[in-house]
């Protein structure tokens, strides 16, 4: 049977990137993006790829968008295969966790949290509509409480507290939505993935001044991600992993 993936925030880096990757593994994919005409560009550029994808207006933020979205995917679709939570943002700009403002608190949750909650909600019924299907949370090791305390991490001195408490309660959400599915009997296994630093424009910077900064390419950022998404089994679950194996939470 055809794998359906929605990737949110697929419209450029990672979820372009893995927009290609697995329609080039012959799933049938869907963009979401936030701006519908990003999105239809990012679409075109598959297409002179020899590539084919679909596209759904969707902004994470916005309950609206995300309900209208939802009544498209039901009308076009008979199920999805696979979510990919990707859509993500950070608004510390590097403020001091004594100073930073509770707008930019609140923007971190809204996007990396809130947002992700609200998608895979509304879209639960499109997956247990599959004989099996997969949500994948796309996290970070910033926000693991066991590297932010480890010297030797590469993420110990990083410091974006809204950010990192907001990916660290997508863990916790991550892991909560996988053991009640998992209770219930439903095929459908939930992970969360830290794709690393990566050569994007997230954060605001371009991808080649993230390059210069110790960034890694693409192909390497979405590597377990695309691992997950295309496994012919569905029997990891409650899992938090990157390239290298297992995250501490």
């Amino acid at each position: 049977m055809p794998q359906i993936t929605l990737i949110t925030g697929g419209n450029r880096g990672m979820g372009l990137a893995l927009a290609q990757a697995l329609a080039a593994a012959g799933h049938q994919v869907i963009i979401g993006a936030r701006d519908l005409a990003k999105g239809q560009a990012a679409v075109a550029q598959l297409q002179q790829q020899q590539l084919t994808a679909d596209v759904v207006q969707l902004d994470v933020t916005d309950p609206v968008s995300v309900q209208q979205a939802t009544a498209t995917l039901q009308q076009c679709y008979p199920y999805l295969t696979c979510l990919i939570n990707n859509a993500g943002a950070v608004f510390d700009q590097r403020q001091a966790p004594s100073v930073i403002p509770q707008a930019a608190l609140r923007a971190d949750f809204d996007i990396n949290y809130f947002g992700l909650i609200d998608v895979t909600q509304h879209l639960l019924p499109l997956l247990k509509k599959a004989p099996q299907a997969k949500i994948i949370n796309i996290s970070s090791m910033m926000g693991s409480k066991t590297e932010a305390l480890n010297p030797a991490s590469e993420v110990y001195r990083a410091s974006a507290v809204g950010y990192q408490s907001a990916k660290a309660a997508a863990n916790m959400y991550t892991v909560q939505l996988a053991k009640e599915l998992q209770q219930a009997h439903l095929p459908i296994t939930v992970n969360a993935v830290d794709p690393g630093m990566v050569a994007t424009e997230f954060g605001g910077a371009s991808p080649e001044q993230a390059a210069a900064r110790g960034a890694q390419p693409l192909a390497v950022g979405i590597a377990r991600t695309l691992a997950l998404a295309t496994s012919a089994t569905n029997d990891v679950t409650a899992t938090f992993s990157n390239t290298h194996g297992r995250v501490g939470w």
